[in-house]
């Protein structure tokens, strides 16, 4: 089992940034990835950024391209995200995740993922 617990998130006016972190404990794998993923009332789940735990890849969907950077630390066992420059748009609930074995080409979908943490609430007001 993993659990993964979300912090970080709040108001910001747009132009701010915030950095969310995701703790994860329990098991871990030699191929496991962590995703982050956000989605605003009424709208799907959508991939924000991705990161392969061992090799330190990212991945990143071309709205935050720029503007968001994830980033780990092992002794942590921690995952960030960072955002900048954040936009009304921005505003969601953002959840972490973690994959087990999927392979690049599914990192940024959800179906990519097994465990999923409870979720923070950003909000960006213009």
């Amino acid at each position: 089992q993993v659990a993964l617990v979300e912090s970080g998130g709040g108001g910001v006016q747009a132009g701010g940034s915030l950095r969310l972190s995701c703790v994860r404990s329990g098991r871990t794998f030699s191929r496991s990835a962590m995703g982050w993923f956000r989605q605003a009332p009424g709208q799907e789940r959508e991939f924000v950024a991705a990161l392969r735990w061992s090799s330190g890849t990212t991945f990143y969907s071309d709205s935050v391209k720029g503007r968001f950077t994830i980033s780990k630390d092992d002794a942590k066992n921690t995952v960030y995200l960072q955002m900048n420059s954040l936009k009304p748009e921005d505003s969601a609930v953002y959840y972490c995740a973690s994959s087990i074995d999927a392979p690049d080409s599914q990192l940024t979908s959800r179906w990519g993922y097994f465990y999923w943490g409870q979720g923070t609430q950003v909000t960006v007001s213009s």
